[in-house]
């Protein structure tokens, strides 16, 4: 059976679609591994003649369910509320990826809400993702997660030019220090998987 990592936030552009596809990406190697996008937008669908790492479209994840794949990443569309729960269900890990701001603090709620819900609060880890440098309001989003229920990662993903380039070429192998944050990223949501 795949392990499903469900990349997910009710709010857009906190980088689910480039996370999701830098994690699958960094497993090609080791392992089979595909990427379902949900988002009507379709933006890792319109990429996937360019990609390594094969992508599917919504119609096909019952299909992919039963197939012989390790890994499948779902990249999901923000305000995704009723199928959200299902999802969840689903997924061996949840992954939040959020920007270190107010509005995506408020944002979070909803998502975490629909999880802690569905009693998959277990599954779920938030990311900082396109972490700007020297910025203490990182911290003080951090302090306001710890009253949720849900791990938040020690390692963040920086606001780097590779990240935003790697879909196009498969991938941040050319830049040490995104490939350094994505190896330790991909070790943590492999021991949430395995344990779930």
């Amino acid at each position: 059976m795949a392990k499903i990592i469900l990349t997910t936030h009710q709010k857009g552009g906190v980088g689910k679609s480039t996370l999701s596809f830098n994690l699958a990406v960094n497993l090609k190697e080791n392992a089979k591994v595909c990427i379902i996008d949900l988002d009507a937008q379709g933006s890792l669908y319109q990429v996937r003649d360019l990609s390594e790492v094969p992508i599917f479209s919504e119609e096909k994840l019952k299909e992919i369910q039963s197939s012989d794949f390790d890994f499948v990443f779902i990249d999901t569309p923000p305000y995704l509320s009723n199928k959200l729960t299902e999802l969840c269900d689903l997924a061996d890990v949840i992954i939040i990826p959020t920007k270190a701001g107010v509005l995506d603090l408020l944002a979070i709620k909803s998502t975490i809400d629909i999880i802690e819900h569905s009693g998959n609060e277990n599954k779920a880890l938030i990311v900082f993702n396109m972490v700007k440098p020297n910025t203490t309001l990182t911290e003080e989003i951090k302090d306001q997660l710890s009253d949720y229920n849900v791990k938040v990662s020690k390692n963040m993903i920086s606001d780097l030019v590779a990240f935003s380039r790697s879909v196009l070429i498969n991938g941040v192998e050319d830049n040490n220090k995104a490939q350094k944050q994505i190896d330790a990223l991909t070790k943590e949501v492999l021991t949430i998987a395995i344990n779930n």
